[in-house]
C-alpha cells in the first residue's frame, strides 16, 4: 500500500526540473507511505516516476519502487494489495525468472511483461492503483482495480501528464490549473462528493473504475474498460444460480471464507474494524474462524445513544472470543478533528461519517498496520434502508397517482421532531434513528412520477439550479448517475436498479473514498473483502430475495452469520456510522459552521445563492427544519475552497 505519482513533460526536458517536481508531489503523499519512498527519472524521454511505501508484504529492499522488470523494459509504481500474487508467480514458474523477492509488486510487474497489462489485469484479485511505462514504445498506462478502492488522479495540462494517488499530488507540483470544474460542482452539490471521471478541477480526473488509459508519446490518450458492474450484471442475469437457496448461502459463504482467508495475509500486524452490524461482524467472524489466533478488533463509541454501536460490537467481539479494543471519544474529540477534514480530503467531501472513520482509523493504528472492514454489503446484498423506503414511495406513487401530494403536505405539516415524539411514544416501538429527519426528506418525492429521477432526488443534497449561478463563459451540464441508462434499457427491477447505481457512484466515490482517505492519512491499509470482485459478481448470480426480501435486507449475509453469531445480537434497526451533526450544527459547530457559510468568496467565486444558504441555515438553527447534511455540504466546501483555492 502506498502512494504514487508520475510527470511526463516530454523529450529531453530539464532533469533538474523533472526531479524537483516528482520529488515534491511524492512528498506530498508521504501519509500514505511513511516507511520509505524514491523517485526515477529518464530524462530523454521527460519521465518521472515516484512512489511512498507503506510496506505490507515483502519488507526488505527487494519491494521497493519504482521497480524495474527482469528484463529492463518495464518500470513500475502501484498502490494497493494483490491476493493471488503466490498462484500468479506459480504460473511464471517456467520463465527463469531471478526473483528478488517475495512482493506481490514484483509479480504484477513480471506477469505485465510478459502477458500484457491488459491480460495480466483480468487474472488480480485486489485493489490496485497501477502506472507502467514501457521504455520501449515510450508508452504509459495507467490501470485502476475494478470497484475503485484505490484512487488514482490523472492530468493533461499546460503541455504535460501527470498522475498521483491524491489531488494534492498534483498540487504540491504545480502541474494543474485549479480552476474549479463546474459539473462536478455540479455534482458534489448534488451528490456530497465528486464522482469518477470527474475532479473538483478543470484539467484533472479521476481514473473510472475498471479502466486502463494508454498515453502515447504523441500525447494520444485511450481509456477503456476491462471489466464493469454492467457485465457482471448481464452476466448473473444469463448464469443465474441454479440451485436451491440453501446452497446459494453455503457458496457465498465459501467464497467469502476464501477472500477474507486472501485479506489476512500480510508480514505485519492485522486486526479488523468491527461495529457490530451485519456487515463488519460477517467479516470478523469468518476471519476468526480461520485465525489460531483471536483476532484484534477496534470500535469507536460515542455517548449518544443514537449514534453509539460500541456496546454491540462489544457483545459480538465477546461472543467470538476476539482481542477487542475500544474507544469511547467525546464529542471535543470529534469536534477537534473536523477542521483537519478539508486536507485529509483533497477535494470537497461532505460525508460526516468521515469524522469516525478517521477516528478509528487512528486507534487502530496504534496496534496493526492492516484492518479488514465490512464495507460493500448494503450494495451488493440489498442493505440500504432507502431500498425499502423508495420502494414504498414508488407504490405509493403509482396506487395514489393524485393524491401523492396531499399526503407530501400532510407528511411535513409535523416537524422533524414532533415525529420523532410522537414515534417514541408508541408502545414496543424499537425507534429508527432521526426518523423524522427520514419523513421529512422523502415526503418531496411522492411528486415525482419517475422511479430512477425519485431514486437520484432521494440521494440528492441541493438542486444546484437554484443554487448555482453560472457567470459569463461557464458552462456546467447536470451529471447523471453512472449505470441510469443501462438500467432503464435493460429493464431492471427498481431494487436492482438501486444497487447497480449505488455500485457504480455511491460506494465507490463516497464510500470507499471516505475509507481510504481517512484509513490513509493514519498509515493504515483498509482490505474490503466484501468488495472482491467475484463477490459482487455472485452476488448478482443470486436470487433477489436472498437480498432483499419485504422490509429485510441482506437475507444471506444474515445467514451466514446466524451460524456464528446468536440471531438477537445482530436482529436490531439500521443505524449507519454517523455523528449527531444536526445537534452539532445548533451547538458546538454552530459559530464555526456559521463562520465557513459567510465566506465572501464562496459567493462571489463559486456562484452560490447566499439567500438560499442563510435561509436555511436560519432554519436550522432555530429548530424549525433539520438541514444539517445540506449546510455541512456548503461548509465542507467552503473550508475546502479556504485551503485549496487560497
Amino acid at each position: 500500500m502506498c502512494g504514487i505519482t508520475g510527470l511526463w513533460l516530454g523529450r529531453n526536458s530539464d532533469g533538474d526540473k523533472l526531479r524537483g517536481t516528482i520529488t515534491r508531489m511524492t512528498d506530498a503523499l508521504l501519509h500514505r507511505g511513511p516507511d520509505g519512498g524514491d523517485t526515477w527519472c529518464d530524462n530523454d524521454a521527460g519521465l518521472a516516476l515516484g512512489q511512498r511505501r507503506l510496506a505490507i508484504i515483502d519488507l526488505t529492499d527487494a519491494g521497493k519502487q519504482p521497480m524495474h522488470s527482469a528484463d529492463g523494459r518495464y518500470v513500475m509504481v502501484y498502490n494497493g494489495e494483490v491476493y493471488n500474487a503466490e498462484e500468479l508467480r506459480a504460473k511464471l514458474a517456467g520463465e527463469n525468472i531471478a526473483w528478488r523477492g517475495h512482493s506481490d509488486s514484483e509479480v504484477i510487474l513480471e506477469c505485465m511483461a510478459r502477458w500484457g497489462v491488459r491480460d495480466t489485469v483480468k487474472r488480480l484479485i485486489g485493489m490496485f492503483a497501477i502506472a507502467l511505462w514501457d521504455k520501449k514504445t515510450a508508452k504509459l498506462t495507467l490501470v485502476r482495480d475494478r470497484l475503485g478502492i484505490k484512487p488514482l488522479y490523472w492530468s493533461r495540462y499546460d503541455g504535460h501528464i501527470a498522475f498521483a494517488s491524491e489531488l494534492k499530488g498534483l498540487v504540491a507540483g504545480d502541474v494543474i490549473s485549479r480552476e474549479v470544474n463546474r459539473t462536478a460542482l455540479d455534482a458534489y452539490l448534488r451528490f456530497g462528493y465528486v464522482p469518477s471521471g470527474l475532479s473538483i478541477f478543470s484539467h484533472a480526473k479521476m481514473l473510472q473504475p475498471g479502466h486502463i488509459l494508454e498515453i502515447t508519446g504523441e500525447g494520444h490518450a485511450s481509456e477503456f474498460a476491462y471489466w464493469s458492474v454492467e457485465d457482471a450484471v448481464l452476466s448473473g442475469q444469463n448464469h443465474p444460480w441454479s440451485g436451491d437457496d440453501q446452497s446459494a448461502i453455503d457458496a457465498l459463504e465459501d467464497l467469502l471464507r476464501d477472500a477474507v482467508g486472501r485479506r489476512m495475509i500480510a508480514d505485519v500486524p492485522l486486526g479488523a474494524f468491527l461495529s457490530g452490524g451485519i456487515d463488519s461482524s460477517t467479516v470478523v467472524a469468518l476471519m476468526q474462524s480461520v485465525s489460531d489466533r483471536p483476532v484484534k478488533t477496534y470500535s469507536i463509541g460515542f455517548d449518544h445513544d443514537a449514534y453509539n454501536e460500541a456496546a454491540f460490537a462489544g457483545e459480538v467481539a465477546k461472543h467470538l472470543g476476539t482481542d477487542h479494543t475500544e474507544l469511547y471519544v467525546s464529542a471535543q474529540d470529534a469536534l477537534d478533528l473536523v477542521p483537519k477534514l478539508s486536507e485529509t480530503y483533497d477535494e470537497p467531501f461532505f460525508d460526516s461519517s468521515s469524522i469516525p472513520t478517521y477516528l478509528i482509523s487512528a486507534l487502530t493504528r496504534k496496534e496493526v498496520t492492516v484492518a479488514l472492514s465490512g464495507d460493500g454489503g448494503d450494495e451488493t446484498f440489498g442493505g440500504y434502508n432507502r431500498y425499502i423506503w423508495a420502494r414504498q414511495l414508488s407504490n405509493i406513487a403509482k396506487n395514489i397517482p393524485f393524491g401523492s401530494s396531499l399526503i407530501s403536505k400532510g407528511l411535513t405539516a409535523l416537524s422533524p421532531e414532533q415525529w420523532d415524539g410522537l414515534i417514541g411514544l408508541l408502545p414496543g416501538k424499537r425507534g429508527t434513528a432521526a426518523l423524522g429527519d427520514k419523513i421529512h426528506k422523502v415526503a418531496p418525492l411522492l411528486s415525482i412520477r419517475d422511479d430512477l429521477d425519485r431514486y437520484q432526488a432521494l440521494l440528492s443534497l441541493w438542486n444546484p439550479d437554484v443554487l448555482m449561478a453560472d457567470a459569463p463563459g461557464q458552462t456546467r451540464k447536470k451529471f447523471r448517475i453512472p449505470g441510469e441508462k443501462f438500467c432503464r434499457n435493460r429493464n431492471l427491477d427498481y431494487v436492482s436498479s438501486m444497487q447497480v447505481m449505488d455500485t457504480m457512484m455511491y460506494m465507490v466515490d463516497d464510500v470507499l473514498t471516505k475509507v481510504d482517505r481517512a484509513s490513509m492519512a493514519n498509515s493504515l491499509e483498509v482490505r474490503v473483502p466484501l468488495i472482491d470482485h467475484r463477490v459482487i459478481e455472485f452476488g448478482w448470480r443470486m436470487p433477489a430475495h436472498l437480498k432483499l426480501s419485504g422490509s429485510v435486507g441482506k437475507v444471506a449475509l444474515r445467514n451466514i452469520l446466524y451460524k456464528y453469531v446468536p440471531r438477537e445480537m445482530i436482529d436490531r434497526p439500521k443505524t449507519g456510522f454517523g455523528v449527531p451533526l444536526a445537534e452539532w450544527l445548533r451547538g458546538p459547530l454552530k459559530e464555526w459552521v456559521g463562520d465557513l457559510l459567510a465566506r465572501d468568496a464562496l459567493y462571489s467565486d463559486l456562484g452560490l445563492n447566499r439567500a438560499e444558504v442563510d435561509k436555511r441555515f436560519a432554519e436550522h438553527v432555530s429548530g424549525r427544519r433539520n438541514w444539517s447534511h445540506q449546510l455541512w455540504a456548503i461548509a465542507m466546501l467552503s473550508d475546502w475552497q479556504r485551503r485549496w483555492l487560497s
